[in-house]
Formats: structure tokens, sequence, C-alpha cells
């Protein structure tokens, strides 16, 4: 059986289990066992197929058209290198997420209102990246949409959860009108609307600008870019957690796809001045969204603006391919390009990594609000350690994943004076100082978030009784605090695996690093720059061991206790430690003021008043201020104005019907 039947055949039991999860839907517990066994051995089996293709058959397409969708169309499918690739970001996140559901859905309130759409939302995705027809696409693109609308809405009797799932609802519907825009330039007037005929149809340059431009404003929606990122903090804590972690690490992957398969493999080469849009707003959303997830004590909120940061780091790398390819430089540009894959990858899985070790902490807690934690290191040391590998892993430290694909996006900066334009030779510096601001800002959010969750006293009863979870929990997040660490030690068999994506798409690829000595690889010249994870990993275990050693012989082993230091403060209270809100102080008063508008209110009784005094932190989010909300009340405003054409007397309809003809005639008698 070929690699595209084979994914075919799982997307179509993912769509069945749908169906068994609406039949089982009298015996939740017998359901969430069925549902998610099922669909761990489907995304198991489509991941396997897809890895299996990526690295055997990465030269070769399949294609396949079924008599579905539009009548003279069909569906067109096709399985290439770079649908290889997202498909095994997505089965393994489906994969993983599923062993994690085994043992957290148990804890679900009303699993009747996840267990049908969580496989539906799979195959949604599958179908995404297999798609190659404008129509099939936008069909499946709308089904993931739905049904992960439907994950968001699944506790829907909290009235924050409805807003987020009609925020998330609105964005995903102008996402989708700008894709369908930019499909409907692409097809032109010959209404080619299948990929393969528009990959070979010649487009205008102002039509590719603008295709690359909507391309941004409909992908970017759904991946989070600012500042259309607004429904993506509301809707991915809503979610119940192994959702949260498919929609962060997954879905916004998707979207990721949909703007590489368009930009660089159906619209050729760019012009220079469009990388640097992606560029500029690559660089702005890393920024911006790590200051956002600074000023959170919510922890899965945290979490989804720090997806934020991300995915500007991943554009932020394809505008670099970009602006590397219009010019014709084929080696950068793959570097850029593979770092952009190699982070895709590399966020899939810490990002997960992360999302399950919040839900491990809300499932034996019932607590989102880090204020509210603390001290879990002894209540759950297992969870602790992974979701410590999870934070060094997307704060970018060595010897984890995260190190390396920024470390490449860094290199392929650095390739940047090459450039002849001067704009990108102003541009791209710039952008990259951005990005070591917010690789700096991460690892102080991962700081504050570790451990004010789980180190120190516990600030409220909630951490006095938990425990750790279950073994399925545990088990999917060992599993992806191995491949954090692998992927980071051995990052040279991620790099050749991507190479030929890059080769298909870019027509130029990095060299061969698996035959280096010593697990060492090298992007272009080792005079530009090499790394070899395993010795760093090697160093670091060394070091520590050595230095655990001699603290251990130097001490004079007697033991000493007394209470710990208070920075000057006697109370023994928990409340006296650091908050969430008190670490990133100093970071919100240097960006606070100019981009939340932020400012401490302090409410300090006079002598004699018995009435404690408070400090209240104000931070405005300025986006939605500014942007949406005016919008918002806009439309309010005209449709309130425009309900009195419901009260018009028949003179007044048939007034309005012939001033409505008259302006058509107008409009077709003028068109050339």
């Amino acid at each position: 059986m070929s690699g595209l039947a084979v994914q075919l055949w799982c997307v179509a039991a993912l769509l069945g289990l749908a169906l068994v999860a609406v039949a089982l839907s009298r015996s939740p517990r017998l359901a969430t066992a069925v549902i998610y066994s099922a669909t761990l051995l489907c995304c198991a089996v489509a991941a396997g197929s897809a890895l299996t293709w990526l690295l055997l058959h990465a030269d070769a397409a399949a294609e396949s058209v079924l008599p579905i969708g539009l009548p003279w169309l069909g569906a067109h499918l096709r399985l290439d290198a770079l649908a290889a690739f997202f498909l095994v970001v997505v089965n393994l996140g489906g994969t993983l997420a599923s062993l994690y559901a085994l043992g957290y859905g148990r804890h679900e309130h009303a699993p009747q209102r996840v267990l049908p759409f969580y496989p539906a939302f799979l195959a949604g995705m599958n179908m995404v990246v297999l798609a190659a027809d404008a129509f099939s696409y936008l069909l499946s693109w709308e089904f993931m949409s739905l049904a992960s609308w439907a994950l968001v809405m699944a506790h829907h009797r909290v009235a924050a959860n409805r807003r987020a799932g009609y925020v998330y609802l609105l964005m995903a519907s102008f996402g989708t009108l700008m894709l369908l825009l930019a499909f409907g330039l692409l097809a032109g007037t010959a209404g080619h609307y299948d990929f393969a005929a528009i990959r070979i149809a010649p487009h205008a340059p102002w039509i590719a600008t603008l295709v690359l431009l909507l391309m941004l404003l409909g992908a970017g929606s759904k991946a989070g870019l600012v500042p259309l990122h607004v429904w993506l903090p509301q809707a991915h804590p809503a979610a119940p957690s192994h959702v949260s972690a498919l929609m962060s690490g997954v879905m916004t992957k998707v979207a990721i796809y949909g703007f590489i398969r368009v930009v660089f493999d159906l619209l050729g080469t760019p012009d220079w001045s469009t990388s640097g849009v992606v560029l500029a707003f690559g660089g702005v959303t890393a920024a911006v969204g790590i200051l956002y997830a600074l000023m959170e004590s919510d922890l899965k909120r945290l979490l989804a603006y720090s997806t934020i940061e991300n995915i500007g780091v991943v554009f932020v790398a394809l505008g670099l391919a970009l602006a590397f390819q219009a010019n014709d430089e084929k080696l950068p540009a793959a570097l850029a390009f593979t770092a952009a894959l190699f982070h895709v990858f590399n966020h899939s899985l810490f990002k997960s990594l992360l999302f399950f070790g919040a839900g491990a902490v809300l499932s034996a807690t019932g607590e989102r609000d880090m204020d509210r934690l603390g001290g879990l290191i002894h209540r759950m040391p297992v969870t602790s350690v992974v979701f410590l590998i999870g934070a060094i892993a997307i704060s970018a430290l060595p010897p984890f994943n995260g190190f390396v694909s920024e470390w490449l996006i860094f290199q392929a900066v650095l390739q940047s004076p090459q450039l002849p334009q001067w704009g990108l030779k102003i541009l791209v510096p710039a952008v990259g100082a951005l990005m070591a601001l917010a690789a700096a800002l991460a690892a102080a959010c991962f700081v504050k978030a570790y451990g004010v969750t789980f180190l120190g006293r516990p600030r409220g009863a909630a951490t006095g009784s938990a425990h750790e979870v279950d073994r399925f929990s545990l088990s999917a997040m060992a599993i992806l605090a191995a491949l954090c660490l692998a992927a980071g030690v051995l990052p040279g068999f991620v790099m050749d695996a991507l190479a030929p994506i890059a080769a298909d798409i870019l027509g130029g690829r990095l060299p061969a690093q698996t035959p280096l000595a010593w697990l060492s690889f090298v992007p272009i010249t080792e005079s530009r720059g090499s790394y070899n994870g395993l010795l760093v990993a090697l160093f670091i275990a060394v070091s520590a061991s050595l230095g655990f050693v001699a603290i251990r012989l130097v001490s004079s082993g007697a033991v000493r206790r007394g209470p710990a230091w208070g920075c000057g403060f006697t109370d023994p209270a928990p409340l006296a430690q650091y908050s969430a809100a008190g670490f990133a102080q100093p970071i919100r008063r240097v960006f606070g003021t100019l981009l939340f508008r932020a400012r401490d209110r302090v409410t300090m009784p006079p002598p004699g008043d018995v009435a404690p005094a408070r400090l209240r932190i104000e931070l405005h989010d300025q986006v939605w201020e500014r942007i949406y909300a005016p919008l918002a009340n806009g439309i309010v405003g005209a449709a309130v104005r425009l309900n009195r054409l419901q009260l018009l007397t028949i003179r007044g309809y048939l007034s309005l019907v012939f001033a409505t003809l008259v302006t058509l005639l107008l409009v077709l008698a003028i068109w050339p």
C-alpha cells in the first residue's frame, strides 16, 4: 500500500472514530478508553508512514484524485517531502496527545463534548496537509477550524470560554476569507484551482505580492502573528490541556504549512521587498509575544503567549529564506528554510510537553494561577523534572533542541551582509536584535513559570493535597522530554531528513551532516560556525558531576538548619515569596508603559486605619483596545443603524431595490 493510501485510510479511520464517539456517548469511561486508544493507533501509523516516506521517498511525490468535491475538479491529494514532514508533526503530536489523554481524559467533566471532535480535529489537520487543490484545502481548513472551535467550547458554561469561542470563530472566518481571496487570485481567469496548474501558471508581480500579503493575513491569523493573535491566548487555555497542546503545538504549524505551500511552492521566486514584510511581522511577533507572556500569572495563558513568540521566530526564518531566494543565494536560503522547519518540529515537541505539564498541574491542584501554586516539586517530582526540561528547551539553552534551531536562525542572520539590497542590510540585523531580545526574555519568562509554580513553599491550600498524575500522562511527557534531548544532541539526523524538502522547494540543500565526525554539524562551513550537541551535553554532564562531587568533598558534612532567607522580612508566611507579578516587575517597568500602559496603583490607609494596604497592577492590551474594540464598536453601531431598514414601507423597499439594480447595471457598463 502506498504512503498516500495509508494516510487516507488513517484519515477515514479518524472520521469513523468521531461517529463511534457519538454512539458511545452514554458510556463515558468506555468511550474515553476506546476513542483515545484508537486515535493513538491511527496517528502512530500515519506518523510512521509519513516518516518512512520522508526518509526513503523524499524525492518522489504521490498524487491521487478522488471523485468528490467540485464536479469538474474532484479532490486532488498529494504526498511529497514537505507534506510528509508536516504529517509527521501533526501525527506525532496526535499520538502523544492521545496517550496523555488516556489518563487526563478520565478527569474530563463533559467527555461527550470532547470525544467526537477530537479525532475529527486531527483528521482535518491531516487533510489540510494532503490537499492539492484550492477547494479541498479550504474545505479541510474550515473543517479543522470548526472542530477545534467545538473543542474550545467544550466547557461552554464558563463565560470566558464562550467569549474565547466567539473571538476564535470570528478570527477563523477572517482567515478563511483571506485564503479564499488568495486562491481566487492564484486561479485567475482560467479558473485553475488544482495546485499543479497553479504551480506552472505565470503570476504577475503585483498578484504575487498581493497573494503573499493575503496568505500572511490568512495563515498568520491561524498561526498567531501579531496583531492577529488576539484569539490565541483566549482559546488555547479554554480547551482541555491535551487539545491545547494540539492547538498550540500542531495546529499553528498547519497554518505555517499553508504559508510555505503557497508562498514558496506555488508562487515561484518572490520579490525581495516582500521578504521584508515577513521579517518585520516575525520580529515584532517574537518580541511582543514573549513580553505578553512575561506579564501573565495564568500558566496556560503564559504558554499560549509564548507560542506567539515562537511563531514569530519561525516567520523570521521564513522571511530570511525569501530574501536569500529572491537573490538566488541557494545555500543561505536552504539554511534559513531548514532552520524554520527545524524550529517547527522543535516547538511542536516542547510546547506539547509544557501544555501537558500545565494540564498535570491543573489536574492535581485545580489551579492555573501561578500565585496560588508553589512547592509542587515535592508533590509532583516527575512532572517537575519534565516541565523543567521543556522550560530549558523553549528557552533555547543547550543541549536541548530549542537551542539548535534558534542557533541556526542566527547563523542565517549572519549571512545577511551578502544581500545586495540596503533595506535588507538594515532590516535583518534589526530583526536579529529583536530575536536576541526575545530569546533573553523567554529565559526570564520560564524561570518565572517554573520557579513560581514548582519551587518555594505552597502559596495556596490546593497544592497541599497535590499528587503525581497517572502513568499515561507521565509517559507522554517523558517521551517528549526524551525527544527534546535527542533532537538537541543529534541534530544532524534531523537536518539531513529536512534537506530534501529544501532541495525540492528552493533548489538548494545543506551539506550532509551525519558523515561528520563526532556527530558534529556544520551548516555552511566550519569558518562560519559549527556545533556539536553531543560534546556540549557531555561537557555539561561532566561539569555538573564534578561540581557536585567537589562540593560534597569540601563541605564539612555537618547539618545546619535555619529559616530561609526572606530578603530582610521576618514574616514566614508563604505569601511573602516572590509572586509572578513581582518577578516580572523590572521588565514591566521597562517595557510596560509603552506596550501595556502599565500602572501600579497603591492604596495606603492613613495611620490608625486597620484596613490592609493594597497594590493593584493595571495592564491594557493595546492591540485589542486600539484595533479590535473600535472595530467591534463600529460594526455594532453600523448594524444598529442598518436595523432601520427593517422598518421601511413597501415604497421604501421598492426604491431600495431599484437603486441597487441601477447601481449594478452601472458597474457592469463601466467594467472594462
